[in-house]
C-alpha cells in the first residue's frame, strides 16, 4: 500500500542533500509537495526534477533565519492543499567554529535557524493537525543532538535543544493523532560540511574527509521515509560513527576516552 499516495508533504531545506533526496523519493510515492528554503532558483529545480504536476507542487522560499511569519506560510499552503499531512523540518546548518573565538551572535543565529525556526515552523502547523486529529512531524536532529563535540559548540545545543521540545511534543499530541518522529544523522554525504559557519560567520567552504565516504543522502532519505511509514519515535540514521552513542549510553568512560580521539573534521 502506498501510504504517501496524495499525502499533502511540506519540506524545508529541500533545496539540496537530504531535503532534496526526501522530496524526489516521496514525489515517487505520489505525494503532493511543499518545498522549501532560501533558494528559490535551486527549489524550482528540485521541484522540475520531482515531475509533479502544477496542481501537486508548491514552490514556498523563506529564509530559517526569520520565520516570524510562519503561521502565514502554513496559510498560504492551506489555501493551496486544505491540508498538511506531513511536515519535515530539514532545514537547517552546521558550524566549524571554537567556543573561545565564536561571537554571541553567531551563537544566536545558528541557535535560531537550527532550533527556533523548527518551534516556529511546528507551531504553525500544529492548529491544523489538532483540528484534523492526525498528522506527522519530523524534525532532523543529529548525532550530536547527542553529546557535545568539537567546533560544534551551537550546533550541538541546539539539536539538543530539539530533542527536549519534540519528546514533549510527542507527549501532548499523540492523543490527538499526531505523530513525532526525531531523525539523528550521522555522517551523510551532503554540502552541510561546505555550508557550516566559521566563528566569523563565513562559510567553511570545504568537505570534511569524514563525509567524503559517508552514507548518501539518497540512502539517508530512504531510511527516513520507512521510519515514517513504521511511525518511529526516534532513528539514527549514518555509519560506525552511530556506535559513540551506544558506547556513551553503556560504556561512559570508554565513550569519554573514544570521542577525544575523533578528528573534528
Amino acid at each position: 500500500m502506498n501510504e504517501f499516495k496524495d499525502k499533502v508533504i511540506w519540506i524545508t531545506g529541500a533545496s539540496s542533500g537530504i531535503g532534496e533526496a526526501l522530496a524526489l523519493a516521496v514525489a515517487k510515492k505520489e505525494a503532493r509537495l511543499i518545498l522549501s528554503a532560501r533558494r528559490e532558483e535551486e527549489l524550482k529545480r528540485v521541484g522540475a526534477l520531482t515531475k509533479l504536476p502544477e496542481l501537486d507542487l508548491m514552490i514556498l522560499p523563506f529564509d530559517l533565519n526569520d520565520t516570524k511569519n510562519a503561521t502565514g506560510l502554513a496559510a498560504q499552503i492551506m489555501n493551496k492543499f486544505g491540508q498538511i499531512d506531513i511536515l519535515i523540518n530539514n532545514g537547517g546548518y552546521s558550524q566549524r567554529g571554537a567556543v573561545s573565538e565564536t561571537t554571541e551572535t553567531i551563537d544566536r543565529q545558528i541557535m535560531e535557524v537550527n532550533y527556533f525556526a523548527q518551534v516556529n515552523i511546528t507551531k504553525a502547523v500544529l492548529p491544523y493537525m489538532l483540528r484534523k486529529k492526525s498528522g506527522q512531524i519530523v524534525v532532523v536532529s543529529s548525532i550530536v543532538g547527542k553529546f557535545g563535540f568539537y567546533l560544534r559548540s551551537s550546533y550541538s545545543a541546539a539539536k539538543h535543544a530539539l530533542h527536549g521540545f519534540f519528546e514533549s511534543l510527542r507527549l501532548e499530541t499523540e492523543a490527538n493523532g499526531i505523530k513525532t518522529l526525531i531523525v539523528c544523522p550521522g555522517k551523510i554525504k551532503t554540502n552541510i560540511s561546505f555550508n557550516a559557519v566559521t566563528s566569523s560567520g563565513e562559510k567553511h567552504n570545504k568537505m570534511d574527509p569524514s563525509h567524503e565516504s559517508a552514507m548518501s543522502a539518497g540512502e539517508c532519505a530512504e531510511q527516513i521515509i520507512s521510519a515514517i511509514q513504521n511511525n518511529k519515535e526516534e532513528i539514527l540514521v549514518g555509519g560506525k560513527e552511530l556506535n559513540l552513542i551506544k558506547i556513551k549510553r553503556f560504556f561512559p568512560k570508554l565513550f569519554a576516552k573514544l570521542v577525544r580521539k575523533q578528528s573534528p573534521y
